[in-house]
Parts: structure tokens; sequence; C-alpha cells
């Protein structure tokens, strides 16, 4: 395991995952590994609050298990399922065979015929260590939701009622992630620390441009930056993500691009943005006085 003793090491770690962030960010997740508290992650969309999870996972050697919350997501679907297809073809054998009823229920209801989901898995032990829970798009889940999972990263520990209550051995590194649809319960919010990933300044939008698409030539990379910071000051329904950035910056790479043109954005723009009326404002003109402005802040590189 690496050496997490300080803000500088965890930085250090993300960063050799291709995960560059500021201190800001370094100092909570530091914080959420040395008190064991689950780390809750708000922002747009895009701008790397799943991302970390993965590269926590992989710096740390751990094993990743993501609950991808959406509308109408209920405990019995997050925790486990039983396998009823199993289980009637093991009630016909049974019968078949002659096996007794209490020798059949105690089978019926074992690990043999139990579908572990993310939050079960998370409190089963494992060699590695803890595994990292990432439960991602809280915001898309309803109060019902929020409250059993209030409860159960409070102790950590699910109740099935045929076999009883499961504890983890070791707590899993949690974190959880809001794109702010809605505003998630304060209870639940107080029970982890918080952070606001904001979208980056133009040195560290480069920064993980450099990481995470190293074969693009600078002058490309910083033009490609340039727009996107600018283009995020216009009245858009979903500004572009870092997510986008990197998308752009490899979809410019695959048709041999080494600069930017209002011919070859207005060619690419799906990448960036992914409204039709977001497009269509662009359309014309729009694109290269968008593009004028970024290049005219550009220092020589």
């Amino acid at each position: 395991m690496p050496d997490l003793s300080t803000i500088d090491a965890v930085q250090s770690m993300l960063g050799k995952q291709g995960y560059v962030c500021g201190r800001d960010l370094a100092t909570v997740v530091f914080l959420s590994l040395k008190l064991g508290r689950p780390l809750f992650l708000e922002g747009e969309a895009g701008v790397g609050k799943t991302e970390i999870a993965k590269a926590l996972a992989t710096g740390l050697d751990r094993k990743l298990i993501r609950l991808q919350c959406y509308e109408g997501l209920d405990a019995a679907s997050a925790v486990y399922e039983w396998n009823f297809a199993a289980q009637m073809v093991a009630i016909r054998a049974a019968e078949a065979s002659g096996a007794s009823t209490d020798e059949l229920t105690a089978d019926l209801f074992s690990d043999r015929f139990l579908i572990e989901r993310p939050l079960l898995e998370a409190m089963r032990p494992d060699p590695r260590g803890a595994p990292i829970l990432l439960i991602d798009e809280l915001d898309r889940t309803d109060a019902p939701f929020e409250a059993f999972l209030l409860e159960a990263l409070s102790d950590f520990q699910v109740t099935i009622p045929e076999m009883g209550t499961i504890k983890a051995p070791e707590p899993p590194i949690v974190i959880l992630t809001s794109n702010r649809t809605r505003e998630v319960h304060d209870a639940l919010k107080r029970r982890c620390l918080y952070h606001w990933v904001d979208y980056p300044d133009f040195t560290r939008e480069m920064e993980i441009l450099s990481a995470q698409v190293p074969e693009a030539a600078e002058a490309l990379s910083r033009e490609v930056v340039a727009f996107v910071q600018h283009l995020r000051t216009e009245d858009l329904f979903k500004k572009p993500g870092v997510a986008e950035t990197i998308d752009w910056a490899k979809c410019l790479l695959a048709l041999d691009m080494i600069t930017l043109s209002p011919e070859v954005i207005a060619d690419t723009m799906g990448a960036i943005l992914k409204y039709q009326d977001d497009i269509a404002k662009l359309q014309g003109s729009e694109a290269k006085r968008i593009l004028d402005q970024a290049r005219a802040t550009l220092e020589p590189a």
C-alpha cells in the first residue's frame, strides 16, 4: 500500500493514476481515508467526481464496487436478491429425492442462492483490504432510499431477514457523488466529509489534458482548453465538463488536426456539446468569435 501519511502523498498518488487535483480536494480525500468518513462530492456532470473513486481503487489496489443510482432504486436492489429460478430447481430436485422440509428451507436461504448487490458486496471481507464503494449520482434516488443509506453508512451493516445482520469487518471506503439535480438531505451530508468539485482553471485543465491525452501537441491542447474555458462562460443549457474536453481532444487527434478552425469546431461540436439547442447557438460566426477570444487570451507557448 502506498504511503498516504500526508496530503502531498495522497495528491501524488492520485496524480500517478492520471487524476490531477488541487490541494483542497487532496486534503478532503486524505481526511476521509484518515478518519474513515464517507466522502460526498457534488458538482456538475463531467468534472471528475466518479474518476476519483477509480483513481483511488487503482492507487490503493482495492476492489471498486459501484452502485449506480437511478429513480426508483430501493434497498432490496442495492443490497441483495434471491436467485428464484435456481431455488425452484432446487425445490423440484429436493421433492424428487424426498429431502426433509427443514433441510430444504435451510439450503434455499443460504449463500448458495444469494445474489449480492453492491452494498452487501462492500460489506464482505476482501484480502486486499476494504473496497472502494462508489455510490454514484445519489441525487437520482428518492428520500426513502436516502434514509436507508443513512442507516447503512452509520453502522456499515445490512440485514437480510432470512440470514440476519451482516456487518463489515472493515468499513469500506465510501465515495458518494451528486450532480445536484436535487438537494440531498442534510442528515446524510452530516455523515460525510463534503467537497464541491468545480470546473478547473486553465492551468489545471491543461495538466489534466496532458495526463489523459499525452500524445496531443501542446499548441492544440492550449487552444482546446482555452476554447472550452470560454465556452463555459456562454449561456448554454449544459456546459462542457472536463470529460468533454478530453473526448474532444481525442477526436481532434483522430482527425489529425494540429490546430482549431471554425470548420473543424462545427464538425466536431457533438464531442463537447450534447444538446441541439446549444450546438445551434455556435453555428456560423459564433464559433469563430469564441475561438478568436480564446486565442487572444493565450500567451505564446
